[in-house]
């Protein structure tokens, strides 16, 4: 503090370069001087410079506070922010996995569609086909049985025109059951 008092007692210098006596109130620099010293000792008499000072050096060490504070609270928002990426990357991972298995799923089923709509197109063709065949067998039993009707028919006029009523009565009865046997 006296080298600050030191240093403001060598300011006054340039005003010695005045006209005139320097120690003389008519001297307005002697008088600025002077209101200069007794400003400045008002000022070290109620300890402004120490007040300042440690004005100053508070708010230093708060501004140090706040500084330290921001790093940490930067640090902790890296942190967070590493730990949100972290996550978003396994959200994006798990929700590339359900896409994944969403298609693998969708193609599984379209393949058991398509093997479900072979399996349906051979079973109703299988059907048709013994549709087929049973119309078939009914068509020749029915040409068959027409084919025995007409030839019982034929035989009875025939045999009718032949023989006598009782021989061909008997000549009847013994096509029927040979018919009738053959065909069952």
């Amino acid at each position: 503090m006296i080298r600050h008092l030191a240093i403001l007692a060598v300011l006054p210098m340039p005003a010695f370069a005045a006209s005139g006596p320097f120690f003389s109130l008519n001297n307005t620099d002697f008088v600025v001087s002077l209101g200069f010293l007794i400003f400045l000792g008002v000022l070290l008499y109620y300890k402004v410079p120490r007040t300042v000072f440690s004005m100053l050096d508070n708010r230093a060490e708060s501004i140090r506070k706040d500084l330290a504070e921001a790093r940490e609270l930067r640090e902790e928002a890296q942190t967070l922010l590493a730990s949100y990426e972290r996550k978003q990357k396994d959200v994006q991972n798990q929700a590339d996995r359900i896409v994944a298995s969403a298609r693998d799923e969708a193609r599984a089923n379209a393949d058991k569609a398509k093997a479900d709509l072979q399996t349906s197109v051979d079973r109703r063709l299988a059907a048709a086909r013994d549709q087929i065949q049973s119309a078939e067998d009914q068509a020749v039993r029915d040409v068959r049985n027409r084919a025995v009707r007409v030839a019982v028919e034929a035989a009875r006029e025939a045999l009718r025109e032949q023989s006598d009523a009782e021989r061909q009565n008997r000549l009847i009865d013994q096509a029927i059951e040979t018919v009738g046997a053959k065909l069952h």
